[in-house]
């Protein structure tokens, strides 16, 4: 899949690190008005404070052998944007053409005849799903199950 400056990353590794997907719907952009309705759609808003948490916990994950990967159906534009605005340290990837979502049977929703993805967190080692977070709330806090689950796994 296409990160955010368009070069493309394999998720099916057998790397001795394992990798954090969270996968949200959408972060919004100052330049951009949000779909119609989006903060009264549970689940929706609060993408951009997902992100900036493992922006900041990054080192911490990064110590437990674990790299995090956001994953949207935004474009790589819209992502690569994101990242430079956040100053984002990790790979953020386009699911644009949905094929993940495909692959594994994620959970969506509709908004403007636009498909999202909903919000979880896969954690995988080794090619297999160790755990999964889903769903996630609150999302302030849901890093802090992440650290946790590396910590004592």
């Amino acid at each position: 899949m296409p990160n955010q400056e368009g070069n493309y990353l394999r998720l099916d590794r057998s790397d001795t690190f394992r990798m954090i997907l969270y996968f949200f719907p959408m972060t919004g952009r100052p330049d951009m008005p949000l779909p119609q309705n989006w903060n009264k759609i549970p689940g929706a808003n609060g993408c951009t404070l997902q992100t900036c948490k493992f922006r900041d916990n990054y080192d911490d994950l990064i110590g437990l052998n674990a790299v995090p990967i956001g994953i949207s159906t935004q474009s790589v534009n819209y992502n690569k944007e994101m990242t430079n605005r956040l100053s984002v340290p990790f790979d953020v990837l386009s699911d644009e053409k949905l094929e993940l979502k495909d692959a594994l049977s994620l959970p969506t929703f509709l908004v403007e005849d636009k498909i999202y993805l909903k919000r979880l967190t896969l954690i995988v080692e080794k090619k297999i799903v160790k755990k999964v977070f889903y769903p996630i709330y609150p999302i302030d806090k849901h890093i802090d199950g992440v650290l946790k689950w590396l910590k004592e796994n």
